[in-house]
């Protein structure tokens, strides 16, 4: 579905940039468009790259009129850009909501005015039953993009949603700072033993992107099945990854909004969601506000359902958790004894 066709990505200097340009640049697609307000990150990737196929726009996404010139002409948006870091957005909320919820509007309806035939927005467990900044501006972001499909048509724009776990050795994420604070001899500090968060690599969810550029429907949202390990699996199976089997582990506490495990489908989601085998598909409240469909026979009753969390999802020991480290190249580059390169 790509072949011959024009991708553009916001935010695409971080992480799920990076790992689409991966997969993308030896297709036949024709152009992929780089959005981002990072400067010294898009001469980075234009080094490095060097591909005829990367084009690069300096802006932002807070800047409608900025997101005009990029969106003209291109078939598909991949919209990643977005305020992640938990902490900080909890002491700048403000900020969060300019980037994640009015962003995320402007956004849609630059692509919507330029006749883009598919967008995908990214979105995060965090915005099930969210109890910090970063989490209620991806959940508000979720209905902006619900919203704004409702009275589209699918023959001319078509917008969806995913919502992904933790993303291992994504930048920002635990494990480069576990690597770094090995290598330097510094004590592994975790938050807390029994927080569990879900796993899945950066290839895992470009593929979940992927499949609800192929697959969704105007409002629905994706969800990659994924599963968890608690922090303190995670740390351990780190220290033996890096061959450190003594390396101490030090307990700082839970940080500013952090919650003891993430969710990725609630209780209500689930019970109205479709089993896709790998994936779940969570399809968008279509009744109106006369509330003109009524319930049907054979229709799920939330009460009869749970929500899908990194509690009750498979949990992975030490060396299941090993094993998928060890699946990773940022690992594999470390353990190598190479400088290692944040996956994206």
């Amino acid at each position: 579905m790509f072949e011959d066709k024009c991708l553009l990505i916001t935010g695409g200097t971080g992480s799920f940039g990076n790992a689409v340009l991966r997969r993308f640049l030896s297709s036949a697609i024709r152009e992929i468009r780089i959005f981002s307000r990072d400067e010294k990150k898009q001469d980075d990737q234009r080094k490095f790259y060097n591909s005829d196929k990367l084009k690069f726009y300096l802006g932002d996404v807070r800047d409608y009129s900025s997101l005009l010139g990029p969106m003209r002409g291109a078939d598909f948006v991949f919209h990643a850009a977005a305020l992640k870091q938990v902490p900080s957005c909890e002491f700048h909320p403000m900020e969060a909501v300019k980037t994640n919820v009015v962003g995320t509007e402007n956004v849609l309806e630059a692509a919507i005015a330029s006749n883009v035939r598919r967008i995908v927005c990214l979105s995060t467990d965090k915005a099930v039953y969210p109890i910090n900044a970063m989490g209620i501006s991806k959940a508000l972001m979720e209905k902006v993009m619900v919203a704004k499909s409702r009275n589209l048509d699918a023959r001319s724009t078509v917008i969806c949603g995913t919502r992904y776990g933790n993303v291992m050795a994504s930048r920002g994420s635990v494990i480069p700072l576990f690597v770094d604070q090995i290598l330097a001899g510094k004590p592994i500090t975790i938050t807390d033993p029994n927080m569990t968060r879900f796993m899945m690599s950066l290839g895992d969810a470009v593929d979940l992107v992927l499949y609800a550029f192929e697959h969704g429907d105007n409002g629905d949202i994706f969800v990659q099945k994924a599963p968890a390990a608690t922090i303190e699996v995670l740390a351990k199976a780190m220290v033996k990854v890096l061959d450190r089997p003594n390396h101490p582990i030090q307990i700082i506490g839970t940080r500013h909004g952090e919650k003891l495990y993430e969710t990725l489908l609630s209780r209500e989601e689930r019970a109205s969601a479709q089993d896709l085998d790998l994936y779940y598909r969570v399809p968008p409240d279509l009744r109106d506000l006369n509330y003109t469909k009524f319930f049907e026979e054979g229709e799920t009753q939330i009460s009869r359902s749970e929500d899908y969390n990194s509690h009750n999802t498979e949990r992975l020991d030490v060396a299941g958790m090993i094993k998928l480290l060890n699946s990773l190249d940022y690992i594999r580059t470390v353990v190598a004894g190479r400088t290692p390169v944040n996956e994206g």
